[in-house]
């Protein structure tokens, strides 16, 4: 009998999965790891059940839970700040956890650990097996699939070296695109299994508007402002294509580093009216911008997907992302969206300026962007498939 079985009735019972992951939805940003959050409800529907224990270093301000399907339990850990700490953060969470882990295996058995991004959540998820004989699978967030392109020298080696032991150990490492799936067997080879398992959105949060009101000459971005978003990329574009179109603005909903910088960039193009810093705002209200604005823009040079491409794309948006990112896995050129070359401005105005000039072309690849969603990448498509693998690696 597989052990999932209920015995006593015949029925299969639940599969109690539990999950580590450093990110998730709190009272001060709902939209931090939502991807791992929103699946949730669709897999209690699939049959599994969920723990969710959130990490968080002890040198960041407490989080309070924000509401989600499944509430997390914020376990604090010791750690350094920034990368220096990063090779040894998974075993001081796992000291953290290994207790209530333990206490919660003798309450409701639990069958798989699903830990998200390989340092710290992996590495802990790894010394829980060592410890108490959990099988887990890792999912991979990220093209950095080792933690050692932003943490260089012997920082970057340590950090390489614990996630390959983690990727070995694993049952399956799920990768969210292709592109991130082949950073791990670059270095992994044979060594592990993998299986993609793309994002999926709620396609009534991010749904279309059907007030059929007017619409504005809107670019909408959304992301953390990092130098590899191509933030700076967007307002050259929007700078050059103002001639044309003056009415056009560019609304960016992102909290980061790079704000001070791209405040000034849009001053010195004479723009600075034009271009809104909006910083981190709720997802109904990312939801609500996305639905007002024409066009949803991010070129960002280093994504493993992006979860806000697929949600303009659900509101019947016309997405622009960059070629060798995981979007382009998704989005068909010119079909449902368009990818430019990472860092060329140049292109970018090129697409801007067709889809304001065309607000029919606007309109058919953004139900294009909407069926492409529905067919392939809602939250049930993404619960189906993860519950598919918990069960061949809890079996």
């Amino acid at each position: 009998m597989m052990p999932d079985d209920d015995q006593s009735s015949g029925r299969r019972r639940p599969l109690h999965v539990l999950t580590l992951t450093p990110f998730y939805p709190h009272a001060l940003d709902d939209s931090q790891g939502c991807f791992i959050s929103d699946p949730l409800s669709s897999l209690s529907q699939a049959g599994i059940s969920n723990t969710v224990l959130a990490l968080q270093p002890i040198y960041r301000k407490k989080h309070r839970a924000a509401s989600s399907i499944v509430l997390a339990e914020w376990i604090r850990y010791f750690s350094l700040p920034g990368i220096f700490g990063l090779p040894i953060a998974g075993a001081f969470a796992f000291a953290s956890l290994v207790s209530s882990v333990r206490e919660l295996q003798q309450e409701q058995r639990i069958d798989l650990i699903h830990a998200h991004a390989t340092l710290p959540a992996g590495h802990a998820a790894m010394l829980l097996n060592s410890e108490l004989g959990l099988p887990y699978v890792i999912s991979v967030h990220s093209q950095d699939a080792f933690s050692d392109e932003h943490s260089r020298g012997r920082v970057g080696h340590w950090c390489g070296r614990i996630s390959r032991r983690v990727y070995q150990g694993s049952k399956r490492v799920i990768c969210i695109s292709e592109i991130v799936r082949e950073k791990v067997l670059e270095k992994m080879g044979s060594l592990c299994r993998t299986s993609v398992v793309y994002n999926g959105v709620d396609p009534d949060m991010f749904a279309p508007d059907q007030t059929n009101g007017a619409q504005g000459l809107n670019i909408l971005s959304v992301g953390n402002l990092l130098p590899t978003k191509g933030h700076d990329v967007l307002i050259r574009a929007v700078a050059a294509i103002l001639p044309e179109f003056p009415g056009a603005t560019l609304d960016l909903i992102g909290h980061g580093p790079e704000m001070p910088r791209l405040q000034q960039l849009a001053q010195e193009f004479g723009i600075h009216d034009r271009v809104r810093f909006l910083g981190r705002l709720s997802r109904r209200h990312v939801a609500e911008a996305m639905r007002r604005c024409a066009v949803f823009a991010l070129p960002s040079g280093y994504e493993g997907l992006g979860c806000v491409y697929l949600e303009a794309m659900s509101t019947g948006k016309p997405a622009i992302g960059c070629r060798g990112q995981g979007i382009a896995e998704i989005i068909c050129q010119g079909v449902n969206g368009f990818l430019i070359g990472p860092g060329n401005d140049k292109e970018l105005v090129l697409v801007l300026g067709m889809l304001l000039r065309d607000e029919r072309k606007r309109h058919d690849i953004g139900v294009a962007a909407r069926d492409t969603i529905l067919e392939r990448f809602t939250l049930k498509q993404q619960a189906e498939n993860l519950a598919r693998i918990y069960r061949e690696c809890a079996a």
